[in-house]
């Protein structure tokens, strides 16, 4: 049962092999048992998850019930869950109990999706290592001495250690694919607007967005199925059909034009990480895709570009956090000043302190021009670079990251070095179009992800294209052990 993939458990519950009670304490007892190797839950919710298998229980009972009913699944504690603590994992909001839910949580209840607890996280989704969290640092089920990638880094080792079929993420630079990649799962950030962002505790407005973090393409799907659509409640969210993600997982890859950037593929690459993605592109070539060199020519200024548009949103979006109405708050303020300054002090972690200051420096008056306004220029040519891409191409590859896992406090105290773990992975959301990452290989025994980029909207091509390679290879089935 442990090993059964979204898919298979969703069969199986349809078929009444097992109960989803069952199913939902099989991987609470696995939890109990296990994740005190990885750290990679905040919160276990085993009353409510037993709670919700019965009520699917029931519904599966009855009558026809939706494709993912019974199941379980973990989210990311960024989302907020009415009556569970979301901390967004950090001291600022160890004491926030959601008094709603995330669309995409609400979303999941009302398909009957069981919840197993909230995934550990960079703190306010900062990070690229998972290393920043005030609960501890999250390790990889590969290899506990190494980390599992951020800032959805919990999501990503709790799916690859088995704790759990499926989970949550949220992707503002790279967040659900670096993780995916360096875990040996597959993740997916799909378009800007594709999904709703309400309820999702906001990093960077214009960058953020929630996806699946899945074993395979096809559980992705069927995640993606339960996720999209338009929330009047979300201002950025796109009022557009959403497809069957699942219907085109088969189609033939005959003609598919691939495009290769040069870009990806040069200084600062790992060797045999750059052998595993080349290896992948060969099996794409034997299932009759067509190779085209391309060029990005403005992805190098991509990282440039984020860690000044990024930092001066959330410099914005976590001025809320004030001691005032909800979050951490000082003992015995003095005056109004004071609780601001030992509030904000004792509830932040270095990470986001840095990132809030840089923020508010290039927010601030005679410098916006010079700082944040050219970032925004900039992004738009990044953008461009793709639309260009994309008039020759059908999808983009490459790798997801530099290279395998690095070891936990390798660049801890290097924040340009950890900056540029997310290379390959920025550009993505600074266009704001799909992208996702499906393991690929091995190098010294750690994952290799391989990073499928597509057109706005086309995230049933990027599904079907990663499907076909899974029905090719093994990669996605091999587990740590």
């Amino acid at each position: 049962m442990m090993d059964k993939t979204l898919a298979e458990l969703a069969q199986g519950l349809k078929n009444k092999e097992f109960s989803s009670v069952e199913v939902t304490q099989a991987h609470l007892d696995r939890i109990k048992s296990n994740d005190g190797n990885y750290n990679s839950f905040i919160t276990v919710c085993e009353a409510e998850a037993l709670a919700q298998a019965q009520a699917a229980d029931a519904v599966l009972a009855k009558r026809e019930a939706p494709v993912l009913c019974g199941v379980p699944i973990a989210h990311k504690d960024i989302f907020c869950t009415e009556g569970v603590k979301t901390t967004c994992g950090s001291k600022m909001l160890d004491n926030f109990i959601s008094p709603y839910d995330a669309t995409v949580v609400k979303n999941f209840k009302q398909a009957g999706v069981v919840t197993l607890g909230k995934t550990n996280m960079d703190e306010f989704a900062m990070g690229s290592s998972n290393e920043t969290s005030f609960y501890g640092g999250v390790k990889n089920p590969w290899d506990v001495k190494k980390v599992p990638g951020g800032s959805s880094g919990g999501s990503a080792a709790c799916v690859a250690a088995g704790l759990a079929p499926a989970a949550t993420g949220t992707d503002t630079g790279g967040s659900i694919r670096q993780p995916a990649a360096l875990c040996g799962i597959t993740g997916l950030k799909p378009t800007y607007g594709r999904v709703s962002r309400y309820g999702m505790i906001a990093f960077a407005s214009s960058l953020d967005q929630a996806g699946p973090m899945t074993r395979n393409a096809e559980d992705a799907a069927l995640m993606l199925n339960t996720m999209a659509g338009f929330d009047p409640k979300d201002s950025t969210s796109v009022d557009r059909e959403v497809p069957d993600y699942t219907a085109d997982l088969n189609n033939d890859l005959s003609g598919l034009k691939i495009g290769l950037p040069k870009e990806f593929f040069g200084e600062g690459l790992d060797a045999q990480t750059e052998k595993a993605v080349q290896d992948a592109i060969v099996v794409y070539e034997k299932m009759g895709a067509k190779i085209v060199d391309i060029s990005l020519p403005n992805s190098k200024l991509s990282v440039p570009v984020y860690y000044v548009v990024a930092p001066a949103e959330c410099s914005s979006n976590l001025s809320r956090f004030d001691g005032v109405r909800y979050g951490h708050r000082c003992e015995n303020p003095q005056d109004l000043e004071d609780l601001y300054k030992r509030s904000r002090g004792e509830g932040f972690g270095s990470e986001v302190k840095r990132r809030i200051m840089i923020g508010a420096y290039a927010l601030s008056a005679g410098y916006y021009d010079a700082y944040y306004l050219k970032a925004q220029k900039l992004r738009h040519l990044i953008a461009d670079d793709f639309k260009h891409a994309f008039s020759q191409v059908d999808v983009i590859m490459g790798p997801t990251a530099p290279s395998t896992a690095f070891g936990i406090g390798e660049k801890s105290n290097d924040p340009i070095s950890m900056y540029l773990s997310d290379i390959y992975t920025i550009a993505v959301n600074l266009a704001g179009i799909p992208g996702m990452s499906i393991p690929a290989g091995f190098s010294n025994g750690m994952p290799v992800g391989l990073q499928i980029i597509g057109n706005y909207f086309e995230e049933a091509r990027l599904l079907n294209v990663a499907h076909r390679f899974q029905q090719e290879t093994d990669w996605h089935m091999r587990r740590p052990q």
